[in-house]
């Protein structure tokens, strides 16, 4: 697990190693072990690499990186794990290749070495990397197939910069400076930056299952090596009971194929569904007892998982670790993690991330994640919306008009009561009651509510954006069932808005307290099967999930299974009604809010005064403003 930079020259012009050197000393946390940088020239072409290092596998400097293979031919920087390195390796050796570490990085540039692009659907893992012929003065850049590790890149003045972190890519490019106003438009919509997007017009993300190569002659278009939807297309439909039996059978190879490392390895337990099935698991395939690691929030119950945890933790036979947070723990961890960030990002469960990260870290340097079991079976709210919406329409008209729709737009809402939360997740559900499929999903996901639009300048038009994004729903769901209306939801947020919000999250927070995450759900078997599933395995009756709750009944306490959803949140709603206020004054200010060119800081006042006095809930919008003002303050 690593860090990476690059910078790749067209011309013979020399490159400096002092940007490389000083884009590792950015990205230091998330490789502490180690650091190297490389520079060579050719004809027409030069390059510098960089990495910093979190020895996981053979931690001995033969590992270093950036990684000079047969014989100096071949220049690797990767950050990541490939699992199924082993059996690689041994491929690889009967066709005539000799190793001197026992480590995935010279394997992966082994792989890359004998097949180049074609090596990458060979990877089981997470992963983004740097490859080079030397001799042939040609490579290319690639991401794992579904976003787990970042890749940044830029094109400017017959270079090519790379980057791990946006933070770092700004070092080896400091031009980049304008910022992208649709991409900010998006930002402000939905929280996050989808790929190729960034916050700056000069540079993109590489996307998920994509690689982009290069030569003499210049840097070429992304293509797309992975596709997961065309990966099942034509599977056959499985039985119910045959079904549940592969899901547990493919979520426990996924679990064991993630546990070798040569350092301590532990698990991240919330006491939710998925994070309880990995933890399970790994006890199952571990000989000694495993560490789990969990936090709750002292001053808000609802928010607080830990009496799950622990009983999880319990049946399993764990040593379990867990830190329960006040006010004060989060305002701490608050102004370091937003220093860090190289973009804007509005999921406040960044900061509660990073904590039980720290808190992992103290023991091992390696925790499985269940991220990704919500996007694959169903787990969201806005899931079970498409079937409530259904039910709510079939309510008699008058009922809805005079009693039900006046009561959920005039009613307190909240996250921190289960009647308001009721109440705020009715009023988006009424948001888009006469939508088709993408536009629901698409309403439902907004942290831009509509009635908040108010804090875009009058001349900002949101309907065209939306419009942009319909059409990536429409691509990126091609070949499903045109009808498979919540198939086509999961499979747009597995390739879209997870690399984006979710995995984006997990990465800069646990990257930042040096720990690394691997993450068992996303399996290219368990991703495969789940697609496949028919659409009533996942919701049934109101039940989501419903074929993990009965792939694993009788497996897991009763008292998991039959929980309600609880999401890994922060309560940054209640925060910014109190121990935030003066913090968000300080920081989004006028000056920094219409330095944006699309903002308006009367509007921004108005929504936020209408979130203290609870006729809104518009907690996640206010923290993506404060981050993108912070983003601005530290020179954004």
């Amino acid at each position: 697990m690593c860090g990476i930079a690059a910078v790749i020259g067209f011309q013979s012009a020399s490159i400096p190693p002092e940007v490389l050197r000083c884009a590792c000393d950015n990205m230091r946390r998330r490789g502490p072990d180690d650091a190297g940088v490389l520079v060579c020239h050719g004809r027409g072409f030069s390059l510098g690499f960089a990495a910093v290092r979190l020895a996981i596998m053979d931690p001995t400097l033969a590992g270093r990186q950036p990684f000079l293979y047969a014989g100096g031919r071949y220049l690797l920087a990767y950050n990541g794990e490939v699992y199924n390195f082993r059996e690689l390796r041994a491929r690889l050796a009967a066709a005539g290749h000799t190793f001197r570490t026992e480590t995935d990085t010279e394997v992966v540039a082994a792989a890359c070495a004998q097949w180049g692009v074609e090596a990458l659907p060979r990877f089981n893992g997470m992963f983004a990397l740097a490859f080079v012929d030397l001799a042939e003065q040609r490579g290319f850049l690639a991401r794992d197939r579904f976003g787990i590790k970042p890749l940044l890149y830029a094109s400017h003045d017959h270079r090519l910069y790379v980057a791990s972190e946006m933070s770092a890519l700004r070092d080896l490019g400091p031009w980049l400076r304008d910022v992208d106003t649709p991409s900010l438009l998006h930002y402000l919509l939905f929280g996050y930056f989808a790929a190729p997007d960034t916050i700056y017009s000069h540079a993109s993300r590489l996307g998920p299952g994509q690689y982009a190569r290069f030569d003499h002659e210049g840097f070429k278009a992304p293509a797309r090596y992975y596709d997961a939807v065309k990966a099942v297309r034509g599977r056959d439909a499985l039985d119910y009971t045959e079904a549940c039996r592969r899901v547990r059978a493919a979520l426990f190879q996924a679990v064991a194929r993630r546990r070798p490392a040569d350092v301590p390895l532990g698990a991240f337990l919330s006491g939710g569904l998925d994070s309880t099935i990995v933890a399970t698991h790994l006890a199952e395939a571990s000989p000694e007892s495993i560490d789990t690691f969990s936090i709750g929030f002292l001053d808000h119950e609802r928010f607080d998982e830990t009496d799950f945890a622990r009983l999880a933790a319990s049946r399993i036979g764990a040593t379990h670790h867990e830190l329960r947070l006040r006010y004060a723990d989060v305002l701490e961890a608050l102004e370091p993690l937003l220093d860090r960030l190289g973009e804007p990002f509005f999921d406040s469960s960044l900061l509660p991330t990073a904590v039980v990260s720290r808190l992992a870290r103290g023991r091992v340097t390696v925790c499985l994640s269940g991220d990704g079991g919500d996007e694959l079976f169903g787990g969201y709210w806005r899931y079970l919306g498409h079937d409530s919406l259904a039910a709510y329409t079939r309510l008699p008209s008058w009922l809805r008009a005079l009693f039900i729709e006046p009561i959920a737009g005039s009613a307190p809402v909240a996250k921190t009561s289960t009647a308001k939360n009721r109440m705020r997740q009715l009023r988006k559900l009424l948001r888009a009651a006469g939508a088709d499929v993408a536009g629901r999903h698409l309403a439902w996901s907004r942290i831009l509510a509509p009635e908040a639009e108010t804090i875009l300048k009058a001349d900002t038009f949101v309907e065209p954006a939306m419009q942009r994004i319909r059409a990536v729903f429409n691509e990126l769901t091609a070949g499903l069932n045109p009808d498979d209306d919540l198939n086509r939801v999961l499979a747009f947020d597995l390739r879209y808005g997870l690399p984006g919000d979710m995995l984006h999250k997990v990465d800069f927070a646990s990257m930042h307290e040096s720990l690394e995450v691997r993450v068992p759900f996303l399996d290219p078997d368990v991703v495969e099967l789940a697609l496949a599933l028919p659409v009533r395995y996942k919701i049934h009756r109101g039940l989501r999930k419903r074929i993990l709750v009965d792939a694993y009944r009788g497996r897991l306490p009763d008292e998991i299974i039959e929980r309600p959803k609880m999401g890994f949140e922060l309560p940054i709603g209640e925060f910014l009604r109190g121990p935030l206020r003066d913090v968000f004054a300080g920081v989004v200010t006028r000056d920094r809010i219409e330095s944006l060119g699309i903002l308006d800081h009367a509007g921004v006042s108005r929504i936020y005064d209408d979130h203290c006095s609870r006729r809104a809930d518009h907690g996640d919008l206010l923290f993506a403003l404060l981050s993108l003002c912070w983003w601005r303050m530290r020179g954004g």
